[in-house]
């Protein structure tokens, strides 16, 4: 989480770029990986070895800690390679072996390998998941823990424009900047979603980075005048900001879960990532968010804190 950095969502379209241009060069094949003693001494009794992976923003850094923790507890060797970029970078990543594991969200992960999908509440998204995977693909079990995208505005735009849910930006988009990362210019619950759901038009985009500080300060001092930004982001409360109502589920149910290479999806592995889930909840993610991204803990330390606490370490 420390990872969170400025130059995230510059590394993100750099990434995004090699992607596009059908590069050759694997996004993560430079070695970012950090193997615990312990994970490295046991690794043969806990059934072998596990690359994590995860997106560019401190939550999905921080469950990533968490699910490391938690299989080098049962044996399990672990490797690291952290905001190695956005979806669109980390799935080839776990397609090619580059990575295993990587902490998802239900909806958006649906969305990306089927567009068409009318799934919304989290049973039937995560019902839909098994089909829409490819075969060497597989999630494990979700965690009542869920974060969503959001369209963000300050109180003074709330409060000039009268502004409630996504809906009421349609009048006024026209006049607004929306700040958002560079791929939420083509998804489908991004930009195209607005319009299609809502009648949404900002005047312009800004490329920004995931959630991260790039959109916050860009929020703050109004350089944008809406922004995407993570349901569970503690900046939300602490800048007094609105998270607009998205009544016609633009955004669908973001349960955490774990999606991993089914080939490694063994008893021992299966077993200490689906005790992670049952015990991680909203509030204690939003939580545990709040001390890497507010107090400037080490997302290593407090994940290991949260797996004592709840004795999965």
């Amino acid at each position: 989480m420390t990872k969170y950095r400025a130059l995230a969502g510059l590394a993100t379209i750099a990434l995004l770029a090699l992607t596009a241009c059908g590069s050759s060069s694997n996004p993560v094949a430079a070695d970012s990986s950090s193997t615990s003693a312990a994970g490295s001494a046991s690794g043969s009794s806990g059934g072998g070895a596990i690359t994590i992976g995860s997106a560019d923003f401190p939550e999905s850094a921080l469950v990533a800690e968490i699910y490391a923790g938690a299989l080098q507890a049962k044996g399990v060797q672990v490797s690291k390679k952290l905001s190695i970029g956005s979806r669109e970078v980390y799935i080839p990543a776990i397609k090619d072996g580059s990575i295993d594991l990587i902490p998802e969200y239900s909806g958006n992960l649906l969305a990306y390998f089927d567009k068409t999908s009318k799934a919304v509440s989290s049973t039937d998204v995560y019902a839909a998941l098994p089909k829409a995977l490819p075969s060497s693909l597989k999630v494990l079990a979700q965690s009542t823990a869920e974060d969503k995208d959001a369209i963000v505005v300050t109180k003074a735009t709330a409060d000039k424009y009268k502004l409630t849910s996504i809906a009421d930006l349609a009048p006024v988009a026209k006049d607004l900047t929306l700040g958002a990362p560079p791929e939420f210019e083509t998804r489908v619950d991004g930009i195209p979603g607005l319009k299609a759901k809502y009648g949404v038009t900002f005047t312009s985009f800004k490329k920004l980075d995931t959630g991260g500080p790039l959109t916050v300060a860009a929020l703050k001092n109004g350089q944008v005048q809406a922004a995407d930004i993570f349901s569970t982001d503690p900046s939300i409360a602490a800048n007094g900001w609105t998270v607009l109502a998205d009544p016609q589920f633009l955004y669908t149910a973001q349960n955490v879960l774990p999606l991993i290479n089914g080939a490694k999806a063994n008893d021992t592995v299966t077993a200490a990532l689906d005790a992670v889930s049952a015990k991680l909840d909203t509030a204690t993610l939003t939580t545990l968010v709040a001390q890497v991204v507010t107090d400037k803990k080490d997302a290593a330390t407090v994940a290991a804190a949260w797996l004592k606490t709840n004795n999965l370490a």
